[in-house]
């Protein structure tokens, strides 16, 4: 990715994160006053959240500024893996909140502890949907441009706040207004454990990037029709793929003609290169030419020869 798309990408991603924390601080004050207002469960298990998302969304801002530095000396693959480290510390921070409303919600269900002052605790919950939905459109469009795993963590948890913030209504309304008994702290658990649920769902795409998972197979079927374009090819093997923020890095092996000089080779070798960056922009691509035939050992994927050579077998036979 070149230094422009890399700094407006960056740009783009703070303005996220920056409307993240204002929104977060908005609400935590909102929510300070309707907490001591009501006493109610679930719209403390709400602030608490929303406290989380201002920590959360701190950490949302420093991870994706990192992760949009350019490579140096002591980072060659580049900073993109802070935007995985950022999501697991919102996940942390997430499961911290569930398991303190779920204990909250717990003693009040024993205790018969019920919220008051409804109105008020409503009054504050339509404020925050009415926010929460207005960063949800922006964090959306910033996603689609820039891809950020980061941005994306912290709008799941905005998502997550949206059923949060009308659950904090329901309970209040059935509490206070159908006179239905511990509904605050059954709402309170509800809610609780809907958190645990999404903070198990935002880990899965940090972990998978922190372990430089493969790319899905879709993709990578994608990228193997792209290569097989290139007629001079005679097959592919070893390949492996990876991702780290919005960089992707692919490197393979690939059989040419062991007549080639090494220039050739290399000629044919920038013309894949040029084709991949063009449909896969921000890929970082390393190739090894091999003479047609020959895999250099017995663990390299003999599959994916197989597969690329029964998919587009006319376009890597040149004919």
């Amino acid at each position: 990715m070149s230094a422009a798309s890399l700094h407006a990408h960056g740009k783009l991603n703070r303005s996220a994160a920056y409307a993240s924390i204002a929104v977060a601080s908005l609400l935590a004050g909102l929510k300070i006053w309707a907490v001591i207002q009501t006493g109610s469960a679930a719209m403390l298990g709400s602030l608490a959240d929303t406290g989380l998302d201002l920590i959360a969304s701190l950490a949302t801002l420093a991870g994706v500024w990192v992760a949009a530095q350019p490579a140096d000396n002591e980072h060659r693959f580049g900073h993109g893996k802070a935007e995985a480290l950022a999501a697991m510390f919102q996940v942390v921070l997430i499961s911290i909140s569930a398991l303190t409303l779920a204990v909250r919600a717990g003693a009040q269900w024993f205790t018969g502890a019920r919220p008051s002052s409804a109105d008020d605790g409503i009054a504050v919950s339509l404020v925050a949907i009415g926010a929460t939905m207005a960063l949800l459109v922006w964090q959306r469009r910033v996603i689609a441009k820039t891809g950020s795993l980061a941005i994306a963590t912290d709008h799941l948890h905005y998502k997550s706040d949206l059923v949060l913030n009308f659950a904090v209504i329901a309970a209040l309304a059935l509490d206070q207004y159908a006179g239905v008994p511990s509904a605050d702290a059954v709402f309170g658990l509800g809610i609780a454990l809907w958190l645990g649920w999404g903070a198990w769902r935002a880990s899965q795409a940090a972990v998978e990037q922190l372990m430089d998972r493969e790319w899905p197979d879709e993709r990578k079927a994608r990228f193997l029709e792209v290569v097989a374009r290139h007629p001079e090819l005679k097959g592919l093997h070893d390949l492996r793929t990876r991702s780290s923020g919005h960089h992707d890095f692919v490197q393979f092996h690939v059989w040419v003609d062991p007549e080639m000089t090494v220039r050739q080779a290399h000629d044919v070798m920038d013309g894949i290169e040029a084709r991949l960056m063009l449909e896969f922009p921000g890929i970082e691509v390393l190739i090894h030419p091999d003479p047609e035939g020959h895999i250099d050992t017995e663990s390299d994927s003999a599959a994916e020869v197989d597969l690329l050579a029964e998919l587009h077998a006319p376009h890597l036979r040149g004919s």
